[in-house]
């Protein structure tokens, strides 16, 4: 009878065990679930991040393009710009001077 009743302690002490074990595999697989959901988003956070850092980059290199294009076309487009006005030097011989105003 003795044997029996520490049987019966085990039994119902592993049984106590299992349910938190399942408890702790079912906390763990909510965990799971949500880490793989935001993980995904993530995935897709970061893929619309490059997307956008590429079509960036391509706009600036375009720019730069259209920049050093500016450069070596400008003394063309300085003397027949119509964004180029004339300005009084203050120097002694007063003779107009070009200037170029930046469009933006």
């Amino acid at each position: 009878a003795e044997k029996n009743l520490k049987l019966e302690e085990k039994i119902t002490k592993l049984q106590q065990q299992n349910e938190e074990l399942r408890a702790r595999i079912e906390k763990n697989t909510v965990i799971t679930r949500q880490l793989s959901k935001e993980n995904a988003n993530l995935q897709e956070y970061v893929e619309k991040e490059m997307e956008e850092k590429k079509k960036l980059s391509k706009t600036n290199e375009e720019l730069l393009w259209k920049l050093q294009e500016e450069d070596t076309t400008s003394p063309v487009k300085l003397q027949s710009s119509p964004s180029t006005s004339f300005h009084r030097c203050p120097s002694r011989n007063s003779s107009p001077a070009k200037v170029r105003t930046l469009q933006h």
